[in-house]
């Protein structure tokens, strides 16, 4: 057996025949549902953290009687008919805390900058969701490098490949969801989404908003080349994606639910589930991330727009794939995938953070040399932005298309905040063809010093 290969748990009605009555309750107080770190292991990681001299199978079966107490049942079933079930210990609900503290509100909450401006948040939205669509792309082996996929997200060029297709897709697929986070979620929606992540694609044969017809589907083990699930039978799927709406539009943070769910905590159940029954011939993930985001925004976790988490999954695919492993092999226990979605969203909400703050520093520091400048009152947000880029890059060009797109503001704005700064000579305007250009000077913070009122 493969060292990373997710081993099935042993069997639990032939260990309860060999535990008597003393040792199973010694080991009940000794083994509970997570370890003293916290962590919710899966029998791989488990049999090998037991104290020395204890069986590992009587352990498990004591952690195993643990977690009983605490699962509940999920009217959503496998492929065999069997539920899907999850708990929440203390270490998963305080992670769970964390996301709701830090991704409950907005972005204001976070910086201390101009981030109340619509301009500024846009900007942050555009450049982030630019962020998510091309990491996504990539986790689903699309191959180009990120400055040639965020020119031309921001120039609105066509794409040129089938990989810049699937990164457009993403991108606006992700607009989509904020777009429509406000509405049930159909099949039709599903349907919708997959149309917008897939459209001009050709990657296995898939067919742009349309549930796959055959069972020709398998999850292949990147290593050993072996196949670890084949999904649900393809004429089971229409039945099943209702079951997953009914299950979506059921509210389950009520107080007379019969039972109760947390948002975060639904949002990786869809996710999983999409990525379980694979629906579709391509595009599954790009689907089920977006679905993840769409509910969150639909519950008000609106800082999510700001938080790429493909990027994450893109550097761990491995982890990524274990996570749906743990829970098929342990008796549909969704609580592993939950931890390891968890940590992701927790990590890259930290590296927004990161991001939002290293934005802010440039922000100041961009303004401690712009007010030495007699223009500076004159500029707003968004063309000092354009003035710290030009700044950095001698010769960079600037398109009202890219403005418009970064700033989340019309052509006519975009084009007039442009050719302010003409007037003072702080960009140089050209045609290419019928495309209207903006240049930076190479002596711009010279001219910026200089420039008279």
């Amino acid at each position: 057996m493969a060292k990373d290969r997710i081993e099935s748990p042993p069997e639990l009605e032939g260990i309860f025949q060999k535990v008597d009555y003393k040792e199973f309750s010694e080991f009940l107080q000794k083994y509970p549902a997570v370890d003293s770190k916290g962590r919710y292991l899966h029998w791989n990681e488990f049999k090998w953290r037991i104290d020395s001299g204890d069986d590992p199978k009587k352990a498990w079966f004591a952690t195993k009687m643990n977690r009983l107490s605490l699962l509940k049942n999920l009217e959503l079933f496998d492929k065999t008919g069997k539920n899907f079930k999850f708990c929440v210990p203390d270490s998963l609900r305080s992670r769970i805390y964390q996301i709701v503290k830090l991704a409950g509100g907005n972005v204001g909450a976070i910086s201390n900058t101009e981030a109340g401006s619509n301009i500024q948040n846009s900007f942050l939205v555009s450049s982030l969701l630019m962020e998510e669509a091309i990491s996504s792309a990539q986790l689903e082996g699309a191959n180009t490098t990120r400055r040639v996929a965020k020119e031309m997200l921001e120039s609105e060029r066509e794409p040129k490949n089938e990989d810049e297709r699937m990164i457009l897709n993403n991108f606006l697929l992700m607009k989509e969801a904020k777009r429509r986070c406000s509405e049930p979620l159909t099949v039709d929606l599903i349907l919708d989404f997959h149309r917008i992540a897939t459209s001009g694609t050709t990657k296995n044969s898939v067919v742009p908003g349309e549930f796959r017809q055959d069972n020709d589907v398998y999850i292949i083990d990147g290593l050993e080349q072996i196949v670890v699930h084949q999904p649900p039978d393809f004429s089971e799927l229409v039945k099943r994606m209702k079951r997953l709406c009914e299950f979506a539009n059921k509210e389950h943070a009520k107080e007379d639910s019969d039972i109760f769910i947390e948002p975060v905590v639904k949002a990786i159940i869809l996710h999983f589930m999409i990525g379980y029954d694979h629906p579709f011939a391509d595009g599954n993930g790009r689907t089920a991330r977006a679905l993840f985001y769409w509910f969150l925004l639909k519950n008000g976790y609106h800082l999510f727009e700001y938080i790429p988490i493909s990027k994450l999954l893109k550097n761990a695919p491995m982890q990524y794939g274990a996570a749906y492993l743990r829970t098929e092999t342990d008796d549909n226990d969704l609580t592993y995938f939950l931890y390891h979605q968890t940590e992701i969203v927790l990590r890259a909400i930290d590296e927004f953070t990161g991001y939002l703050k290293h934005r802010t520093q440039e922000y100041y520091e961009m303004l401690t040399w712009l007010e030495k400048s007699p223009i500076n009152e004159q500029l707003n947000f968004a063309q000092r932005e354009i003035l710290k880029k030009a700044v950095k890059n001698p010769g960079r060009i600037f398109t009202v298309k890219e403005v418009k797109n970064d700033f989340g503001i019309t052509d006519n704005t975009a084009r007039a905040y442009l050719n302010n700064l003409v007037k003072f000579k702080l960009l140089i305007r050209s045609k290419d063809g019928k495309t209207i250009q903006y240049i930076s000077p190479a002596n711009l913070r010279e001219k910026l010093n200089q420039i008279k009122i």
